[in-house]
Protein backbone atom coordinates (compact mmCIF):
# COMPACT_ATOMS: atom_id res chain seq x y z
CA UNK A 1 0.00 0.00 0.00
CA UNK A 2 1.28 2.99 -0.98
CA UNK A 3 0.88 5.27 2.26
CA UNK A 4 1.65 9.21 3.20
CA UNK A 5 2.32 9.72 6.61
CA UNK A 6 2.38 13.46 7.95
CA UNK A 7 4.34 13.83 11.09
CA UNK A 8 6.62 11.17 9.96
CA UNK A 9 9.99 12.88 12.14
CA UNK A 10 7.93 12.42 15.42
CA UNK A 11 7.32 10.65 18.34
CA UNK A 12 4.47 8.27 17.30
CA UNK A 13 5.65 9.00 13.30
CA UNK A 14 9.30 7.84 13.51
CA UNK A 15 8.08 4.61 15.01
CA UNK A 16 4.87 4.29 12.55
CA UNK A 17 7.23 4.61 9.82
CA UNK A 18 9.18 1.85 10.56
CA UNK A 19 6.60 -0.34 11.23
CA UNK A 20 4.50 0.07 8.56
CA UNK A 21 7.84 -0.37 6.31
CA UNK A 22 8.35 -3.54 8.31
CA UNK A 23 5.37 -4.59 6.81
CA UNK A 24 6.38 -3.80 3.29
CA UNK A 25 4.26 -0.86 2.76
CA UNK A 26 5.02 1.70 0.92
CA UNK A 27 5.36 5.13 2.66
CA UNK A 28 6.14 8.36 2.17
CA UNK A 29 6.84 11.35 4.58
CA UNK A 30 5.32 14.71 4.84
CA UNK A 31 6.17 17.71 7.28
CA UNK A 32 3.70 20.80 7.40
CA UNK A 33 4.61 23.79 5.91
CA UNK A 34 2.64 26.49 5.85
CA UNK A 35 -0.07 26.85 3.01
CA UNK A 36 1.30 23.90 1.08
CA UNK A 37 -0.21 20.79 1.01
CA UNK A 38 1.26 17.41 0.03
CA UNK A 39 1.44 15.72 -3.56
CA UNK A 40 -1.40 12.91 -3.41
CA UNK A 41 -0.06 11.33 -6.61
CA UNK A 42 -0.45 7.29 -5.84
CA UNK A 43 -1.01 7.58 -2.87
CA UNK A 44 -3.62 5.11 -1.34
CA UNK A 45 -4.10 5.96 2.06
CA UNK A 46 -3.33 9.28 4.31
CA UNK A 47 -1.75 8.95 8.05
CA UNK A 48 -1.99 12.45 9.62
CA UNK A 49 0.00 12.78 12.78
CA UNK A 50 1.55 15.96 12.21
CA UNK A 51 0.75 18.44 14.94
CA UNK A 52 1.68 20.77 17.52
CA UNK A 53 1.65 18.51 20.16
CA UNK A 54 2.75 20.63 23.50
CA UNK A 55 0.04 20.75 25.72
CA UNK A 56 2.06 24.02 27.09
CA UNK A 57 1.88 25.73 23.65
CA UNK A 58 -0.12 29.81 24.19
CA UNK A 59 -0.04 30.69 20.50
CA UNK A 60 -3.71 29.71 19.85
CA UNK A 61 -3.18 31.00 16.49
CA UNK A 62 -0.66 28.48 15.65
CA UNK A 63 -2.42 26.00 17.05
CA UNK A 64 -5.75 26.38 15.43
CA UNK A 65 -4.03 27.09 11.65
CA UNK A 66 -1.76 23.79 12.13
CA UNK A 67 -3.84 21.44 13.97
CA UNK A 68 -7.10 22.16 13.03
CA UNK A 69 -7.49 24.46 9.64
CA UNK A 70 -4.22 21.99 7.86
CA UNK A 71 -6.29 19.22 8.99
CA UNK A 72 -9.46 20.39 7.38
CA UNK A 73 -8.00 20.86 4.25
CA UNK A 74 -6.18 17.78 4.42
CA UNK A 75 -9.35 15.78 4.88
CA UNK A 76 -10.79 18.19 1.91
CA UNK A 77 -8.33 16.91 -0.34
CA UNK A 78 -8.61 13.36 0.52
CA UNK A 79 -12.16 13.15 0.16
CA UNK A 80 -12.18 14.39 -3.28
CA UNK A 81 -9.19 12.36 -4.47
CA UNK A 82 -10.76 9.11 -2.52
CA UNK A 83 -8.11 8.64 -0.69
CA UNK A 84 -8.66 6.69 2.78
CA UNK A 85 -7.70 9.14 5.79
CA UNK A 86 -6.47 7.96 9.75
CA UNK A 87 -5.57 10.79 11.83
CA UNK A 88 -4.62 11.38 14.99
CA UNK A 89 -6.53 13.01 17.99
CA UNK A 90 -5.96 13.07 22.00
CA UNK A 91 -7.83 11.98 25.43
CA UNK A 92 -7.19 14.43 26.24
CA UNK A 93 -10.55 16.27 24.70
CA UNK A 94 -12.46 14.25 27.62
CA UNK A 95 -10.98 16.35 30.29
CA UNK A 96 -11.36 15.77 34.13
CA UNK A 97 -13.50 12.69 33.82
CA UNK A 98 -14.36 8.68 34.52
CA UNK A 99 -16.52 8.55 31.18
CA UNK A 100 -14.08 7.84 28.00
CA UNK A 101 -16.25 6.00 26.24
CA UNK A 102 -16.24 8.12 22.85
CA UNK A 103 -19.46 9.21 22.73
CA UNK A 104 -19.08 10.64 26.35
CA UNK A 105 -19.35 14.73 27.18
CA UNK A 106 -15.91 16.45 26.70
CA UNK A 107 -14.39 19.02 28.43
CA UNK A 108 -10.68 20.23 26.86
CA UNK A 109 -9.21 22.52 28.88
CA UNK A 110 -5.75 23.54 26.90
CA UNK A 111 -5.76 24.83 23.30
CA UNK A 112 -3.60 21.64 21.76
CA UNK A 113 -6.69 20.02 23.11
CA UNK A 114 -9.40 21.61 21.64
CA UNK A 115 -7.89 21.65 18.49
CA UNK A 116 -8.26 18.10 18.54
CA UNK A 117 -11.54 18.38 19.93
CA UNK A 118 -12.43 21.02 17.22
CA UNK A 119 -11.56 18.26 14.10
CA UNK A 120 -13.30 15.32 15.81
CA UNK A 121 -16.32 17.45 15.17
CA UNK A 122 -15.45 18.77 12.15
CA UNK A 123 -15.22 15.71 11.42
CA UNK A 124 -18.67 14.27 12.71
CA UNK A 125 -20.28 17.45 11.18
CA UNK A 126 -20.92 14.79 7.87
CA UNK A 127 -22.74 11.60 8.37
CA UNK A 128 -19.73 8.76 7.54
CA UNK A 129 -21.92 7.82 4.75
CA UNK A 130 -21.47 11.72 2.63
CA UNK A 131 -18.03 10.91 2.71
CA UNK A 132 -16.58 9.17 -0.49
CA UNK A 133 -13.36 7.69 1.61
CA UNK A 134 -13.39 5.63 4.91
CA UNK A 135 -12.08 8.04 8.03
CA UNK A 136 -10.24 7.09 10.91
CA UNK A 137 -9.77 8.94 14.21
CA UNK A 138 -7.51 7.61 17.07
CA UNK A 139 -8.06 9.46 20.54
CA UNK A 140 -4.72 8.24 21.66
CA UNK A 141 -3.47 8.04 25.65
CA UNK A 142 -0.51 8.30 27.22
CA UNK A 143 1.36 7.16 24.58
CA UNK A 144 5.19 6.35 25.88
CA UNK A 145 8.25 4.50 24.06
CA UNK A 146 11.22 4.97 21.76
CA UNK A 147 12.27 8.59 20.54
CA UNK A 148 10.20 10.63 22.26
CA UNK A 149 13.48 11.50 24.58
CA UNK A 150 13.29 15.31 22.67
CA UNK A 151 10.18 16.04 24.15
CA UNK A 152 11.85 16.73 27.14
CA UNK A 153 9.43 17.54 29.69
CA UNK A 154 6.40 16.64 27.68
CA UNK A 155 8.02 13.40 27.41
CA UNK A 156 6.39 10.00 29.42
CA UNK A 157 6.76 9.87 32.61
CA UNK A 158 7.86 6.51 31.72
CA UNK A 159 10.62 7.99 29.06
CA UNK A 160 11.31 10.94 31.49
CA UNK A 161 11.80 9.47 34.65
CA UNK A 162 13.50 6.43 32.78
CA UNK A 163 15.86 9.17 31.48
CA UNK A 164 16.19 11.09 34.96
CA UNK A 165 17.32 7.86 36.71
CA UNK A 166 20.23 7.15 34.03
CA UNK A 167 21.33 10.98 33.87
CA UNK A 168 20.42 12.50 37.61
CA UNK A 169 20.28 8.64 39.71
CA UNK A 170 17.20 10.01 41.05
CA UNK A 171 13.40 10.23 39.66
CA UNK A 172 11.44 13.75 40.45
CA UNK A 173 7.84 13.36 41.09
CA UNK A 174 4.89 15.90 41.73
CA UNK A 175 3.27 15.64 45.10
CA UNK A 176 0.18 13.32 45.21
CA UNK A 177 1.05 11.31 42.51
CA UNK A 178 -0.34 8.17 43.69
CA UNK A 179 -3.54 9.85 42.49
CA UNK A 180 -2.10 10.74 38.83
CA UNK A 181 -3.56 7.80 37.18
CA UNK A 182 -2.60 7.62 33.44
CA UNK A 183 -3.41 4.87 30.87
CA UNK A 184 -0.46 4.51 29.26
CA UNK A 185 -0.49 2.93 26.23
CA UNK A 186 3.31 1.68 24.28
CA UNK A 187 3.57 3.61 20.82
CA UNK A 188 4.56 -0.16 19.24
CA UNK A 189 0.86 -1.11 20.41
CA UNK A 190 0.11 2.12 18.56
CA UNK A 191 1.50 1.49 15.19
CA UNK A 192 -0.24 -1.64 15.84
CA UNK A 193 -3.69 -0.70 15.53
CA UNK A 194 -2.85 1.65 12.64
CA UNK A 195 -2.06 -0.85 10.83
CA UNK A 196 -4.59 -3.52 11.30
CA UNK A 197 -7.54 -0.43 11.21
CA UNK A 198 -6.30 0.36 7.50
CA UNK A 199 -7.69 -2.86 6.63
CA UNK A 200 -11.27 -2.50 8.12
CA UNK A 201 -14.27 -1.53 5.79
CA UNK A 202 -15.22 1.01 9.17
CA UNK A 203 -15.43 4.89 9.75
CA UNK A 204 -15.43 6.82 12.97
CA UNK A 205 -13.22 7.49 16.16
CA UNK A 206 -11.61 5.00 18.61
CA UNK A 207 -10.46 5.03 21.89
CA UNK A 208 -6.36 3.67 21.75
CA UNK A 209 -5.51 3.09 25.11
CA UNK A 210 -4.83 0.13 27.36
CA UNK A 211 -7.70 0.27 29.10
CA UNK A 212 -5.85 0.06 32.64
CA UNK A 213 -4.82 3.04 34.49
CA UNK A 214 -1.62 3.19 36.69
CA UNK A 215 -0.59 5.86 38.86
CA UNK A 216 3.10 8.40 38.09
CA UNK A 217 3.82 6.63 42.03
CA UNK A 218 3.60 3.19 40.38
CA UNK A 219 5.42 4.14 37.01
CA UNK A 220 8.26 6.15 39.16
CA UNK A 221 8.64 2.93 41.54
CA UNK A 222 9.26 0.54 38.83
CA UNK A 223 11.65 2.13 37.36
CA UNK A 224 13.42 3.15 40.65
CA UNK A 225 13.36 -0.49 41.98
CA UNK A 226 15.07 -1.36 38.37
CA UNK A 227 17.67 1.22 38.27
CA UNK A 228 18.29 1.31 42.41
CA UNK A 229 17.54 5.24 42.63
CA UNK A 230 16.05 7.42 45.04
CA UNK A 231 12.57 9.16 44.49
CA UNK A 232 12.11 12.60 45.05
CA UNK A 233 8.74 14.39 46.14
CA UNK A 234 8.35 18.39 44.49
CA UNK A 235 5.08 20.62 44.18
CA UNK A 236 3.38 20.65 41.49
CA UNK A 237 3.91 23.70 39.07
CA UNK A 238 1.06 26.04 38.89
CA UNK A 239 1.09 26.49 35.33
CA UNK A 240 -0.47 23.04 35.44
CA UNK A 241 -2.72 22.72 38.00
CA UNK A 242 -5.64 23.94 35.83
CA UNK A 243 -5.32 21.68 32.93
CA UNK A 244 -4.23 18.22 34.14
CA UNK A 245 -5.99 15.42 34.43
CA UNK A 246 -6.17 13.12 37.24
CA UNK A 247 -7.29 10.01 35.61
CA UNK A 248 -7.26 8.49 32.03
CA UNK A 249 -8.46 5.20 31.47
CA UNK A 250 -9.27 3.96 27.58
CA UNK A 251 -12.31 1.79 27.26
CA UNK A 252 -11.93 -0.25 24.16
CA UNK A 253 -15.49 -1.82 23.36
CA UNK A 254 -15.01 0.02 19.98
CA UNK A 255 -12.36 -0.76 18.56
CA UNK A 256 -12.50 -4.24 20.25
CA UNK A 257 -15.14 -4.95 17.58
CA UNK A 258 -12.95 -4.37 14.75
CA UNK A 259 -9.50 -5.47 16.09
CA UNK A 260 -8.04 -7.78 18.45
CA UNK A 261 -5.08 -6.61 20.25
CA UNK A 262 -2.70 -7.60 23.43
CA UNK A 263 -1.52 -4.71 24.93
CA UNK A 264 1.85 -4.61 26.50
CA UNK A 265 1.66 -3.15 30.16
CA UNK A 266 4.29 -0.21 31.93
CA UNK A 267 5.40 -3.36 34.09
CA UNK A 268 6.31 -5.07 31.05
CA UNK A 269 8.07 -2.67 28.82
CA UNK A 270 10.06 -1.28 31.77
CA UNK A 271 11.48 -4.95 32.55
CA UNK A 272 12.49 -5.25 29.14
CA UNK A 273 13.61 -1.74 28.30
CA UNK A 274 17.65 -1.12 27.94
Amino acid sequence: MNILLTGYKGFIGQNLLKHLQSLLHNVQGFEYQPGILPNLRDIHQVIHLGAISSTIEKDVDKIISQNFEFSMRLLSLCNSLRINFQYASSASVYGNTTNFRENAAKSPNSPYSWSKYMFDRYVESVPYSQYKIKIQGFRYFNVYGPHEEHKSEQASPITKFSMQAKTQKKIIIFENSENYKRDFVCVHDVCKVHELMLHKQTSGIFNVGTGIATSFKEVAELIAQKHKVPIDIVPMPKMLTHQYQTYTCSNNELLNKHIQIRFQTVKEYIDNEK
